[in-house]
Formats: structure tokens, sequence, C-alpha cells
């Protein structure tokens, strides 16, 4: 329900203020990566574990000065992607990037379909411009869907739709080692089922950005130069 995911972000709010919200609110996106990684990641994970794509952000921060090394690295490339798709949901989070793809996003399935019509394709293409000009990070796909019909068919839906995804940034170049898939049906709305809007938000495909040990190892010895 959208009331439990505000909730979950009132505690994570509340534990960063235990860390320092003076600080907190006065720092850019980077500092507040570090600050998340450092201070407060294994909480955070905890408390937004029903995020798919936040919890797996914060399950690999490193946090510290190399934390805020990604960080920055994370900071550019989420411009980038609000550049190329304005209208996705585009998140710093921590040391990674929560990229949420809805209708309203050109990302647009069609009823009980894991095809993907020519506006995803175009989307998808955008992204995947982006996504190739930072090799060094992984991409955990998560797909999702509102709650008309049965539980355990929308689950299998959301694998389909997540799949489908996965296997267009790999056909268009993206390597197949960095790309992950998951798949949450209906158990993770961000907005409430009781509309027609809020279905159609919740029919999403989410994409979490992190750091691969490549970047990750490059962060560790740039802060010990």
């Amino acid at each position: 329900m959208k009331t439990r995911y505000f909730r979950n972000g009132v505690g994570a709010l509340l534990i960063l203020c235990l860390v320092g919200c003076e600080a907190l609110k006065n720092a850019n996106n980077t500092q507040k990566g570090t600050a998340i990684g450092a201070a407060a990641g294994g909480i955070l994970g905890s408390l937004i574990g029903k995020n798919a794509a936040v919890g797996a952000i914060l399950g690999t921060a490193i946090g510290g000065a190399a934390g805020a090394y990604i960080g920055n690295r994370m900071d550019r490339q989420a411009e980038e992607i609000k550049a190329a798709v304005p209208a996705a949901k585009v998140e710093r989070v921590g040391e990674g990037i929560s990229v949420s793809l809805d209708q309203e996003s050109g990302i647009n399935f069609g009823f009980d379909s894991d095809e993907l019509n020519p506006s995803s394709q175009s989307v998808l293409q955008k992204l995947t411009r982006v996504f190739d000009s930072y090799p060094d990070t992984n991409l955990l796909i998560a797909g999702h869907t509102d709650n008309t019909g049965k539980a355990d068919y929308n689950m299998q839906l959301s694998k389909r739709r997540a799949t489908a995804v996965a296997n267009y940034l790999k056909g268009a170049g993206i390597s197949p080692s960095r790309i992950s898939v998951k798949w949450f049906g209906e158990t993770q709305p961000r907005y409430p089922n009781d509309t027609p809007a809020g279905r159609a938000q919740n029919r999403r495909v989410e994409i979490a950005i992190t750091a691969d040990e490549k970047m990750q190892q490059e962060a560790r010895e740039h802060v010990n130069q």
C-alpha cells in the first residue's frame, strides 16, 4: 500500500536525522550517499527492503569516502538519464540510482502482455545509450504489476515483463553479466490500486543501478592515493 511505502520513507528519514539532520539537509547528493552508506546503510536497507530498487542499492553500499566517490559518478549518470527520459522517475539513493518506468515515461505494456511496443523500445534505446557510457555499473531489472487478477499470475506476468526489458538491453549491446532480473507481482505498490491512474503507475519496471566490483575497487584506490 502507499501508506506502507511512505511509512518506510519516514522511518528512513528519522534514522538519517539521528546521524545529523542539519548536515544532511545541507549536503549534496554525493555527500548524502556517503552519509547513508557509512552511518545508516544497514538499517535503511532493512526498512526500505520492500522497495526492490532501493533495497538493492543500499545492499551494495560501501560507504565512507569511497562511497562518496561512487556517489559523484552516480550523480552524473542520473542527470544523463533525466535528460534522456524526462518523464522517468529518477532518484539518487545512497551510492546508486533508482529508475522507475511506467506508462507515463513511455513503458506501456498491453493488457496481459510482455511485448515491448514502439514507445517502450524508444525509451529503452535512450537508456541504453546512457548505460553504455557507464560500463562499470550493474543493472537490476525489477518487474511489478497492479493488483488486477490473481496474485500468482501477476507474479509471473511481472517476471515476463522484467525479462523482456532485460532481453532488450542485452540485445542492444549491454553485457548480460551486468544485468539481473527480479519480479514482485503486485506485492510492492507505490501508489493506491483503487484508481485507474494508480494501477497504471504500479504497472512498472524499476531499474536499480549500482557500482560493480571494478568501480568499487577504483573508488577505494582513489581515496587511498
